[in-house]
């Protein structure tokens, strides 16, 4: 792949699952899995992945438009546009959008993630969602850790 610019609403892959699109800018296979970044919409009150710890990558999220609600180790962060978090390797997390509005977010890990994303995209556009047990195994399978919903 060589270097090109990609706009709004492209990518290199192009994955959706909860009722989000993510259109990968950055992959695994272009910079020797350092990072992957993703631009994310987040559908208006979506669901959100169980809370979890990545073990083996940092995640971090730019917010574009909209309000995304980020929790960290318990403590819930509303971030509007041009909001930037950071959270670290082994940090308890989750994500979502609980306002009545798409929001629209980058989305940072490193090293990259992107095959987890691939994984999900399969197991949310078969016949039927997958069982919260599938999901978790995913996340398991990719170094994520969850722990019960609050």
């Amino acid at each position: 792949m060589g270097t090109v610019v990609i706009g709004p609403g492209q990518g290199q892959e192009r994955y959706n699952a909860r009722g989000s699109a993510m259109f990968f800018k950055a992959v695994a296979a272009q910079n020797d899995g350092d990072f992957s970044l993703m631009e994310r919409t987040l559908p208006p009150k979506g669901r959100r992945p169980p809370p979890h710890r990545h073990t083996n990558c940092s995640e971090a999220y730019f917010v574009l438009s909209g309000e995304v609600s980020v929790v960290v180790e318990g403590e819930e962060l509303i971030v509007g546009p041009e909001g930037f978090v950071l959270i670290p390797r082994g940090t308890v997390h989750t994500f979502g959008n609980a306002s009545d509005e798409e929001a629209r977010l980058l989305v940072l890990h490193a090293p990259a993630m992107d095959a987890y994303f691939a994984g999900l995209h399969a197991l949310w556009n078969r016949d039927q969602p997958p069982s919260t047990d599938e999901e978790r195994a995913l996340m398991a399978r990719f170094g994520m850790e969850t722990l019960p919903n609050p």
